[in-house]
């Protein structure tokens, strides 16, 4: 497994729990009752968690946000999701975003090539939280 694509990740996991808590640390109503609502909605319901993981993960490959990607891509993971599932969403996202998306697609790749490997050797960071 390449180190820098690892490396990457991991740096991003600590940023964004860094900066998520800073935000927090505001104590401002209005975010956190944001935070919170963005959490909420990936919990199970009509749809189950993994349906909306998924759902997240095809919004953002089409927003094109390779940090919201990496969000729902260790969401997903975390929810033990296949590679299989996942590529097959991925797809998805491709078909709706379109040629523009094939950078955001590379990303995709690299980051759930790592969380599999992780996984796989047993020492996966699902992130909860806010994404």
């Amino acid at each position: 497994m390449n180190d820098e694509r690892r490396a990457r990740l991991e740096r991003f996991r600590q940023e964004r729990e860094r900066q998520n808590a800073r935000i927090l640390s505001a104590d401002h109503l209005g975010i956190k009752r944001f935070f919170n609502l963005d959490t909420s909605a990936y919990h199970d319901g009509a749809l189950d968690a993994r349906t909306k993981e998924l759902l997240g993960l095809v919004a953002s490959l089409v927003l094109r946000c390779d940090d919201c990607v990496d969000y729902h891509l260790i969401q997903c993971v975390a929810l033990g999701l296949s590679e299989e599932e996942l590529i097959e969403a991925l797809n998805v996202g491709l078909i709706v975003g379109g040629s523009i998306v094939i950078p955001h697609l590379r990303h995709a790749f690299d980051t759930m090539d790592v969380l599999l490997a992780e996984r796989a050797a047993g020492s996966g960071d699902p992130s909860p939280g806010a994404g």
